[in-house]
């Protein structure tokens, strides 16, 4: 007789004498023996206890999982069913059992001084399921980060399966100054549809995240979409240059490995916006695309309520070298977001294409920096800013930006 069996003899008979099967009377000893399934333990403790003039059998039908492993066969079945309509390199088997089993089980196995050698019922459904499932599915098993999870509830039989979302990671040009980044609810209606949107529900008719979204949505076959911009332009700003780091992603896709060339080719065929450098990303991503700061290169068309002299307009963006910026929210954007003072940077501004009263102003500033208002002073809540150094008052007819300072990780 094993050591492991005799040590836990007496409290093995006390457990086989609830009439338990051999699964659940191995389970409670799950962590004792080595390279033994718990259904063994069951058949080991039950031979050593009849050795020893205890015989119990088990009762027809299990008082804890009520014979809920003779059905192996039937939820492997269904959870290959289930997994093999969607694609995916891996997966993982998940179980919901009946919440007075799983209570009846955490009353023994505290009242009987279980807790360190016992594993969970459900935790056994998982992985003999598993194994049955597994020549049928014909994919690995993935602990870590599988993409579908098949999840049967063993009280009938249905599978869900909750499939990991992909994450498609690009750079945009946005042409128009009439779309934004992301889709728009309509303020009126909240999405419902209302006649000031026309019964779209939406501000805008399209959005950068619509163009390439909807695309991808229908060759993944998914749920939903979702965008994650490294910021965003004003809508009637351009996205110009290399374009501003995105990753789409796809949620419930039943088609993971999409043709990126094929998605990036139809979502250029607009001419609002344009996309490139398609490729997957892990999830990990989107925080750090959330979270970076990256520096911008700003082209902005400025209109001054009077004549401007060259050679001040020169000395005015001289003066803002690596110039640091208290920027008062702006008023455009207060109602939506706190009324903080921030800390920006300008680091360098040069002056083109200078006319009577209008002139461009290229500026490469810190990630963050309101450009409008640095031009304008928004009535002295950004200081220092451009209209007071040149001594007129001035505005941002159009604004471009010309690139983002960012380097895309290596996967």
């Amino acid at each position: 007789m094993e050591q492991w069996v005799s040590d836990n003899l007496e409290k093995a008979a006390k457990i086989a004498a609830l009439g338990y099967c051999d699964h659940c009377l191995g389970r409670m000893f799950a962590k004792c023996g080595e390279q033994l399934t718990d259904l063994q333990r069951g058949q080991m403790l039950r031979a050593a206890l009849k050795e020893n003039g205890q015989e119990f059998e088990p009762e027809e039908i299990c008082p804890l999982c009520e014979d809920l492993f003779s059905m192996l066969p039937r939820f492997a079945e269904a959870i290959a069913e289930k997994v093999n309509e969607v694609e995916s390199e891996n997966f993982l088997v998940g179980c919901r059992i009946d919440p007075s089993q799983a209570k009846t089980e955490k009353e023994v196995v505290e009242e009987y001084g279980l807790e360190e050698t016992y594993e969970p019922l459900k935790t056994e459904l998982n992985r003999e399921i598993g194994k049955v499932a597994l020549p049928m599915i014909n994919r690995s098993v993935n602990f870590k980060d599988p993409q579908v999870v098949a999840c049967i509830d063993t009280r009938f039989a249905d599978v869900t399966l909750d499939i990991a979302p992909i994450f498609i990671a690009g750079r945009y040009l946005k042409m128009s100054r009439e779309i934004p980044q992301t889709k728009w609810p309509c303020r009126m209606c909240k999405g419902k549809g209302c006649p000031r949107c026309h019964g779209t529900g939406k501000m805008y008719q399209t959005s950068v995240q619509e163009i390439i979204g909807d695309i991808a949505l229908e060759m993944a076959d998914g749920d939903e979409h979702f965008f994650h911009g490294m910021g965003r332009e004003d809508i009637d700003a351009c996205m110009l240059g290399t374009g501003r780091p995105f990753i789409l992603e796809i949620s419930h896709p039943r088609v993971r490995d999409i043709d990126l060339d094929e998605l990036e080719r139809k979502a250029n065929e607009s001419t609002l916006a344009q996309y490139r450098d398609l490729r997957f990303v892990p999830r990990k991503y989107v925080k750090e695309y959330k979270e970076a700061e990256a520096d911008k290169l700003y082209r902005a068309r400025v209109k001054a309520e009077g004549k401007v002299n060259k050679q001040q307009v020169v000395d005015a963006t001289i003066s803002f070298e690596n110039v640091h910026l208290a920027q008062r929210t702006p008023q455009r954007v207060e109602h939506r977001r706190a009324d903080l003072v921030r800390d920006r940077v300008v680091y360098w501004v040069k002056a083109e294409n200078i006319g009577e009263d209008t002139f461009d102003l290229i500026l490469k500033t810190q990630s963050g920096t309101y450009v409008k208002e640095f031009v304008s002073g928004d009535e002295g809540r950004t200081e220092p800013n451009f209209s007071e150094k040149l001594g007129i008052q001035c505005r941002v007819e159009l604004l471009d930006v010309l690139e983002i300072d960012y380097q895309q990780p290596e996967d």
